[in-house]
């Protein structure tokens, strides 16, 4: 059967990738294409339809990224969104101007097409809707041949159709979560307007991505720098199953993972795991603390880290003879916040595609998640074979716990920190608190404070405790965890862990915060 393909062209819009993943969420292959494609080289893809993304430029503009029109004349439905919708509404006749009044976040919308048989909105309630904008342009008049299908109170053409020519247009973002109807707009576009049957799983991504591993890779030697969180780990068994003994993979223990950690992940990818490849775990605890000894700034660390990793990296490959890739387990939130694409801003640089000396000693990066978000690494995994353990296992960064210390990093509070984790984790569990579904750890401020145990005072530190909620690790909230799971935590650390007088719990979404303390 033919593959069938949605493609998402891209226009600098910050959401593409979040684009692609609802689309998948459908069943529905999904490839994202810078916007200079030609509708010639469209075509030859076979597509069942276009979406174009977002985009901070204004299409009036001269030097802005536009289209060819007769990209909308190729007799393929196009959905518009945002920056997409007005291109197409400037293409074909219409105008677009700048609004009287920018929209921003939550905003409120008359869906008119629920009610008038839209095959965009079919069985979306026209009542009491809101949805997501992020706009200073509109669509002041629509182009000829299309009706407004939403507005709002600033907004008169927040979506608008053709459908005769399949065209569609959308100032909102349905591709986020605070456009509660947005998951079945883009359903109805793919399954009903486009003709998707929704008969594409993981298990192909597998298979292509598997396939392109091979072709890429030929006979060359792979080094991959396993921390033994979900994406590294992922990333090593989709390596193993395309190029085997070709892959050697090189677990530095950097004195910064999680209690016992080191050990449980060369039980899953050494000599006795299920796994063909090469294992070498490299305890480098002493040499790590010593290049962070007395640096604070969160960046800085995760540059020493980055770098440190990349030094080991380089000693075992001379060891074991050429290696022609260095493998990653970058995910697309990485790359976002890293600020590596469209000129993005840089919130945090990541391990993985932040921590890179200038002279690496390697003829090429492979990066098979890079993708992927959090939840389709994990598909992909159990995919892959992974124990689900392993796989639903709590995220865990590059830099390890060294984003989770805030100020200086010493071996005692690592051990502080390691300690503190291992009973937070423990009594979640225990409680039945589903972590599955965010991100959950402990972390050591830098703050020391007075406090009293028996008849004697403290100045000990403050840990403070993370549960995050999240599907794409894009956005977050605080998880609500039970008041007497909480209690028993605090007490429990306090009792056991040495160093730590007071326990904080973090309730900051994302935005405004990051989910690392760091």
């Amino acid at each position: 059967m033919e593959k069938e393909l949605i493609i998402v062209l891209d226009f600098g819009g910050q959401y593409k990738q979040l684009i692609a993943r609802r689309v998948r969420e459908c069943n529905v292959y999904c490839e994202i294409h810078p916007y200079t494609r030609t509708p010639g080289e469209i075509l030859a893809m076979h597509p069942k339809g276009i979406i174009l993304t977002g985009g901070p430029n204004s299409v009036y503009a001269e030097d802005s990224p536009t289209c060819d029109r007769a990209l909308f004349g190729l007799g393929i439905p196009v959905l518009g969104i945002c920056y997409g919708s007005q291109l197409m509404a400037h293409k074909l006749g219409g105008t677009v101007k700048t609004a009287p009044v920018s929209e921003y976040g939550h905003t409120k919308i008359a869906l008119d097409g629920a009610d008038s048989g839209s095959k965009l909105f079919k069985g979306i309630s026209p009542v009491e809707n809101t949805c997501w904008m992020s706009h200073t342009d509109y669509i002041a008049n629509p182009p000829r041949g299309f009706k407004i299908s939403a507005h709002t109170e600033n907004c008169p053409v927040a979506a608008m159709e053709n459908s005769g020519s399949r065209l569609y247009a959308v100032q909102f973002h349905p591709e986020v979560v605070h456009t509660p109807f947005g998951t079945q707009l883009l359903r109805n576009f793919v399954m009903d307007i486009c003709g998707c049957s929704g008969s594409w799983k993981m298990s192909s991504y597998v298979e292509t991505t598997v396939k392109e591993l091979r072709e890429k890779i030929g006979d060359g030697k792979v080094l991959l720098g396993l921390s033994g969180g979900v994406d590294s780990s992922v990333a090593a068994a989709l390596l193993s199953k395309a190029v085997g003994k070709q892959l050697t993979c090189v677990f530095v223990d950097h004195g910064l993972l999680r209690k016992d950690e080191g050990d449980e992940v060369e039980a899953v990818f050494g000599p006795e795991g299920p796994f063909e490849l090469n294992f070498v775990r490299v305890n480098a605890q002493d040499r790590f603390y010593i290049k962070l000894a007395g640096i604070t700034d969160p960046e800085m660390k995760r540059k020493i880290i980055g770098a440190e990793f990349i030094n080991v990296f380089e000693e075992e490959a001379k060891r074991i003879g050429e290696v022609d890739f260095l493998a990653q387990g970058t995910i697309y939130p990485d790359v976002v916040e890293s600020g590596t694409g469209n000129g993005g801003a840089v919130i945090k640089s990541h391990h993985n595609v932040g921590g890179l000396p200038e002279h690496v000693d390697f003829k090429e990066i492979v990066e098979p998640l890079r993708m992927l978000f959090k939840d389709e690494v994990r598909q992909t995994g159990l995919e892959l074979g992974l124990p689900r353990h392993l796989v639903f296992r709590q995220p865990f960064p590059g830099p390890g716990l060294g984003v989770r210390i805030v100020g200086d990093i010493t071996a005692e509070k690592v051990r502080i920190v390691q300690e503190a984790d291992a009973i937070f984790r423990e009594e979640l569990e225990r409680g039945g608190i589903d972590t599955g579904k965010g991100q959950f750890f402990a972390a050591l401020t830098n703050m020391r404070s007075v406090g009293v145990m028996g008849d004697g005072r403290t100045y000990d530190y403050a840990v403070a405790l993370r549960g995050v909620l999240t599907s794409d690790f894009m956005t977050a909230e605080a998880a609500e965890i039970p008041w007497n799971v909480l209690q028993i935590c605090m007490t429990r650390i306090i009792n056991e862990v040495k160093g730590v007088n007071r326990v904080l719990y973090d309730l900051t979404s994302k935005p405004p915060g990051t989910i690392e303390l760091e």
